[in-house]
């Protein structure tokens, strides 16, 4: 069964709200149906008297219950559906072909259901997607040196002046001026984890962004980063996110205790102070506030520390979960005290 730490009430109120913050927590098993779900599962809400909860599908699927069709609780939340595959595979072989309303139709699809799936899992329509994809791919082609001309026809625009104008919109620089601004970009990708999907971000220098998709800062460290770099956002698998969503995926399947992948982070010379005092946490540890504060050489410093923490925007890699209160309790996590039990108990396991 789950954790005692997480009371059956918690969890029953966490199932009618629909919280993802608990994506990865618990499983449900409805008994009347003999189905399992996920917290965030849209189905009909069962009765409080009518369900149990487990840890894994792995213990739902031994006591006979079966896995619900709505919520596909054996995927990761936010994976890609079945009846999108072929049309996303279609996508990216080929950036330049055009994907209307009919075309959209031909794979069996109806054009409403892929763009209300769009906007829910990346906040965007399907055509803004598209837009998104092919922006990023001319951009990348154009830092390692290509024409304009190039960056425009081979990957999906329909003319030169079309993508000029886009790319200027984009961007706020002309696609000739690249080379001598040194323009930057922020490419933003969502990953799927055991706790539910995080945005990636990434520029070239490193990974700049980690978080939660349903963490309520996501939208000021999106703003707060593109206005550091005077940097638009593109939808695309930048520079370092390959690595990262490598290494995300040993460490949840407790393969690897350190990351490799290189990072950046803008922020005060305090700020950083405190991210680098928590990247010394040993794996598997935890450290008060206080003690972190110690650490840093100013005892007095606790709130400081504690808000700088808040202010991380690279979860599980800048290890703030690992931060817990002097008397042992948990407090004070972005992504949720029960992800951050979950990270803690992946390590100390």
């Amino acid at each position: 069964m789950t954790k005692k730490s997480i009371s059956f009430n918690d969890m029953y109120l966490s199932l009618m709200k629909k919280d993802s913050s608990y994506e990865g927590i618990f499983i449900v098993g409805v008994k009347t149906t003999g189905i399992f779900c996920r917290p965030t599962c849209t189905a009909r809400k069962p009765k409080r008297e009518n369900v149990e909860f487990f840890a894994t599908t792995k213990e739902a699927l031994q006591r006979g219950y079966r896995p619900c069709k709505v919520c596909r609780p054996m995927l990761p939340l936010g994976s890609q559906p079945e009846w999108m595959n072929k049309l996303i595979e279609e996508v990216n072989k080929d950036l330049s072909v055009r994907f209307n309303d009919f075309k959209i139709r031909n794979f069996g699809l109806d054009p409403n259901r892929v763009r209300r799936w769009f906007k829910k899992n990346h906040h965007m329509t399907f055509q803004s997607y598209l837009r998104s994809l092919r922006l990023g791919q001319s951009f990348g082609y154009l830092t390692n040196g290509g024409k304009v001309v190039d960056a425009a026809f081979k990957h999906g625009h329909d003319s030169l002046s079309g993508f000029t104008e886009a790319f200027k919109k984009l961007t706020g620089t002309n696609p000739s001026k690249m080379k001598t601004t040194n323009q930057n970009v922020i490419h933003v990708y969502k990953i799927l984890t055991p706790l539910g999907p995080m945005m990636a971000g990434s520029v070239k220098e490193g990974i700049c962004l980690l978080e939660f998709t349903d963490r309520r800062m996501l939208e000021t460290s999106l703003k707060f980063l593109q206005k550091k770099w005077e940097a638009p956002i593109v939808t695309s698998i930048g520079p370092h996110i390959k690595q990262l969503e490598e290494e995300l995926t040993e460490y949840f399947a407790k393969k690897r205790k350190h990351f490799g992948v290189p990072l950046v982070t803008p922020g005060t010379e305090f700020q950083n102070k405190v991210w680098n005092v928590l990247k010394d946490i040993p794996y598997g540890e935890t450290r008060s506030y206080k003690a972190q504060a110690i650490a840093m050489g100013n005892e007095k410093a606790i709130r400081a520390v504690a808000r700088a923490n808040g202010e991380n925007r690279i979860a599980i890699i800048i290890p703030c979960h690992r931060v817990i209160g002097i008397d042992g309790k948990l407090v004070g996590y972005g992504g949720g005290l029960d992800r951050k039990e979950f990270l803690l108990n992946l390590e100390r396991n």
